[in-house]
């Protein structure tokens, strides 16, 4: 039935109902945003600005795994460094931007429930029931990549891009904005990569990726990660496996469910040319046995 109604619906129909969804999304990280924005102590002084101190939990956890395999590079951040501002409204510029990328953060599930409500009506029930689960496992690969984001990468890359020096006599002074930009591009990009499965899911359902087609390219994929995780971490070798490790699990992952949607549609067309076999099977039985009009016919001609 509601498959029914959705197909008399006119193009209008369609365009105001999806402006009621990006309504109530657009509300939502509104929300979220304005409730970032009057608690910006917590957000800067215990979430933005915190990985780059020594307290840091990742920062303190590789200290002290550092001390014990005597490892004294992976100790990162324990020199905190200032920031600064050239301009006269860029903190409350960052203080908006900030808040912004937070209510998308924190509202991203709701976003995303309200794009899948718009799009469910279209499906048959089959793909509804295969596409069960598509809001919470999206949620919670964000809310993962965000996390690896934040805990692994951030303070990785802060140590790295903070203390980085071409020669001695050039100081490093960075400011609020430029650090800022480095975290939540960070962040907002590990979300988005934590959602590799989910897309890898999507493309084998319509056709575009199989299996075979990424095991083909798994040693690309590897180099890539090796060469971006090379890029944003210090230069030894734990921290690169700290971060490529992850995404090389996601890939693989992406292949296990390729797999996985191949054999199901494989199993579909079984069953559906298993009816058609049998068919052409009985149709020339049923050819050979003669009635007995044609019995009597044949009788009846003379020689």
């Amino acid at each position: 039935m509601v498959k029914s109604k959705e197909t008399e619906m006119s193009f209008l129909d369609h365009l105001e109902v999806m402006r009621w969804h990006l309504l109530r999304s657009i509300l939502a990280v509104v929300i979220m945003a304005l409730v970032a924005f009057v608690f910006k102590e917590i957000v800067f002084d215990k979430i933005i600005l915190a990985p780059k101190e020594p307290h840091f939990p990742t920062n303190r956890w590789l200290c002290q795994l550092g001390e014990i395999l005597g490892l004294e590079r992976i100790c990162i951040n324990q020199n905190p460094f200032s920031l600064q501002t050239v301009k006269m409204a860029e903190q409350f510029s960052m203080h908006i931007i900030v808040s912004l990328v937070a209510g998308i953060v924190i509202a991203f599930p709701y976003v995303f429930f309200e794009i899948w409500r718009f799009i469910i009506p279209a499906l048959y029930d089959k793909e509804k029931q295969t596409a069960n689960g598509a809001v919470f496992f999206t949620s919670l690969l964000f809310v993962l990549g965000v996390g690896f984001g934040y805990y692994i990468i951030s303070p990785l890359s802060v140590n790295f891009l903070g203390n980085y020096k071409v020669s001695e006599s050039v100081i490093s002074a960075p400011t609020l904005r430029s650090y800022v930009q480095t975290i939540t591009s960070v962040v907002l990009a590990s979300g988005i990569v934590f959602q590799l499965p989910i897309l890898i899911y999507f493309l084998s359902k319509v056709g575009l990726v199989t299996p075979d087609f990424l095991k083909r390219y798994r040693r690309h994929s590897l180099i890539l990660i090796v060469t971006l995780s090379a890029i944003i971490t210090p230069p030894d070798v734990f921290s690169q496996v700290l971060v490529a490790l992850p995404l090389m699990v996601l890939y693989e992952i992406g292949i296990g469910i390729s797999k996985r949607i191949m054999r199901q549609q494989e199993e579909a067309m079984a069953a559906y040319d298993k009816p058609k076999k049998s068919s052409k099977k009985a149709e020339p039985a049923e050819k050979q046995e003669p009635t007995k009009e044609e019995v009597s016919t044949k009788k009846q001609k003379p020689e």
